[in-house]
C-alpha cells in the first residue's frame, strides 16, 4: 500500500453481487421446476453438468458476502441475511457457519486446531495413495463439513439456528411444490459441484504445498469467470476488503509482487498431479502453532 495506495480505492463493495446472486437463485428456482417431470438418468445428467456448476459458484459467492463484499462493512447484518438467501439453492445451511471459520482461516492461516481449512492427521495418513487421494477428493464435501466438529468445534449462534430453520423451510416448500426429483437435483448438485468437479480444483490450488515454501498460489484460468475470481488467492488474502471483482487490478497494479509468484492456469491439472503426485497428500500443507491470544467470531 505504500508504494500502491490507489489500491485503496478497490476497498469498497460490489455491488453487482447482489444482482448476480440474485440471478443465480432465480436460474436455480427454473432448473427446480424444469427437472421435476424428467426421468432420473437427466435429472442426474443436469445435477452435475449444470446444478454442480451454480452450486460451487454461488458457495463462492457466500465467499464473497462472508467479506461483507455485497453491502459493506457497515451494514454487515444485511451481508449475512443475504448470505442465508444465497444458501438456499444449496439445501444445506452453510453461510452462516462458513463466515464464522473463514475469518479463522484468514486471521490465523494453518493454526493448528483452529483454521479448519487443514486437513485432519486421520485425512493426511489415511488418503496417501492414488485411489485414496482420489476418493478424499469425491468425498471433499463431507470433510468439510465434519471438520470443523472434529478440530475446533463452536457454540450454535442464533444466526445459525435462523440459518438452519430458513434453508428447511425452503427445502420443504421445494420438495412441496415440485416433488422429490427437484430436491435430489439440488443436493446432488451441491455434492458433486463440491467433490469431483473441475472447479474443486480450488480447494486444493489455493494452499497445498506443490512447491517447498509456497503456501498460497493463484489461478489465472477461465474458471475464475465461474468462481468470482477466488483463483486470485494470493491477492485474496493480502486484501480480504477488496471483492474479487477487482482481484485482477490489484495483480495489474502491483504486478511486481505478483507475476513472478508460482501460479496454475488449470484446476483440472491440480487435481490430477494431487493424485498422481506420491510427494502431495493432504499433510502438505503448512501448519503453524499459534502463540500469544487467540480471538475468533
Amino acid at each position: 500500500l505504500a508504494k500502491h495506495p490507489e489500491i485503496k480505492a478497490l476497498m469498497k463493495p460490489d455491488y453487482n453481487l447482489i444482482w448476480v446472486v440474485v440471478l443465480m437463485v432465480l436460474a436455480q428456482l427454473t432448473a427446480f421446476y424444469l427437472v421435476k417431470d424428467l426421468d432420473w438418468k437427466w435429472v442426474v445428467f443436469w445435477s452435475y453438468v449444470f446444478g454442480s456448476c451454480i452450486s460451487h459458484s454461488m458457495t463462492l459467492a457466500i465467499h464473497e458476502i462472508s467479506h461483507n463484499s455485497a453491502f459493506g462493512n457497515r451494514k454487515a447484518m444485511w451481508n449475512r441475511w443475504f448470505g442465508i438467501f444465497a444458501n438456499l439453492p444449496l439445501g444445506l445451511p452453510y453461510s452462516i457457519s462458513f463466515k464464522r471459520y473463514h475469518m479463522d482461516h484468514h486471521r490465523y492461516l494453518g493454526g493448528d486446531g483452529i483454521d479448519v481449512d487443514i486437513p485432519t492427521n486421520f485425512e493426511g495418513w489415511f488418503f496417501c495413495t492414488p485411489f485414496r487421494k482420489f476418493m478424499w477428493i469425491v468425498l471433499q464435501p463431507f470433510f468439510y463439513a465434519i471438520r470443523p466438529l472434529c478440530i475446533n468445534p463452536k457454540p450454535i449462534t442464533r444466526l445459525e439456528i435462523i440459518n438452519l430453520l430458513a434453508q428447511l423451510s425452503f427445502d420443504v416448500v421445494i420438495y412441496y411444490l415440485w416433488g422429490v426429483k427437484s430436491i435430489f437435483y439440488m443436493l446432488a448438485g451441491s455434492v458433486l459441484g463440491l467433490g469431483l468437479h473441475p472447479i474443486s480444483g480450488h480447494f486444493i490450488a489455493e494452499h497445498y504445498m506443490f512447491l517447498k515454501g509456497h503456501e498460497t498460489y493463484s489461478y489465472y484460468g477461465p474458471l475464475n469467470l465461474l468462481t468470482f475470481n477466488v483463483g486470485y488467492h494470493n491477492e485474496h488474502h493480502d486484501f480480504p476488503n477488496i471483492p474479487g471483482k477487482s482481484l485482477p487490478l490489484v495483480k495489474k497494479i502491483a504486478a511486481e509482487y505478483y507475476d513472478n509468484l508460482p501460479q496454475y492456469n488449470s484446476w483440472i491439472k491440480v487435481l490430477y498431479d494431487f493424485v498422481m503426485d506420491d510427494t502431495i497428500s493432504p499433510y502438505s500443507r503448512m501448519k503453524r502453532q499459534l502463540k500469544g491470544e487467540v480471538k475468533q467470531d
